[in-house]
């Protein structure tokens, strides 16, 4: 892994709301493919949306009964998801919060959906775990990555991929509690963003058992 330069980009809340600011939708409004393919089985419920950006997933939930806590640390994104979602006012909650400051609250969400949602590496892996006991027990971890090997390699003052947790990763960190259920590298069901080169996504699906 290489250095951080003391000028790198830092993918904050600041970097994230200046991301949406600059552009007058970010993000194409569909359901990541990965959620679609791996929660239309699961029946209905508490739903946790982490890093939902302009609201495709959480909206694609709340319309198939899902209640769902959506987060971003982004003012500007949270806007354009409830602007987009009045259809389904009341089952979705818009929260800004930040992860790596307040972690959910426990054992409260029948899924936790994390879609290539850059969480920074920490040495005692306070957020993630967070994020984990969020869970509530029979609930579903699902996490979608970009293949690290459809990325070049990162440039100078840009942020670097491998300093964020991959599914396999988190995987990997998973107790007896959990089962994991899928855990591989699968190509995309739906088109690369534009300009981009991500063929392949990393999945991990887990259920925890208590």
């Amino acid at each position: 892994m290489r250095a951080a330069h003391p000028e790198e980009t830092t993918m904050d809340a600041g970097f994230w709301d200046e991301m949406y600011r600059s552009r007058d939708q970010l993000f194409s409004g569909a359901p990541n493919g990965v959620l679609v393919a791996e929660v239309t089985d699961l029946p209905p419920g508490r739903a946790l949306d982490v890093g939902c950006g302009e609201g495709g997933d959480a909206l694609w939930l709340a319309r198939h009964g899902w209640q769902v806590t959506a987060i971003d640390v982004a003012p500007t994104a949270l806007r354009r998801a409830a602007a987009n979602g009045t259809d389904v006012t009341g089952r979705v909650t818009w929260t800004l919060a930040d992860l790596a400051s307040t972690p959910p609250p426990a054992g409260a969400f029948d899924l936790v959906s994390a879609q290539y949602f850059p969480l920074p590496h920490q040495p005692d892996h306070t957020a993630l775990r967070g994020l984990l006991a969020a869970v509530a027990p029979g609930g579903t971890l699902l996490v979608g990555g970009h293949d690290l090997a459809d990325l070049p390699p990162p440039q100078e003052n840009q942020p670097d991929p491998g300093d964020y947790y991959q599914p396999a990763e988190i995987a990997d960190l998973l107790d007896h509690d959990w089962t994991i259920l899928i855990n591989e590298t699968r190509p995309r069901t739906a088109p690369a963003p534009a300009g981009t080169h991500h063929t392949h996504d990393t999945v991990l699906r887990a259920r925890r058992l208590r």
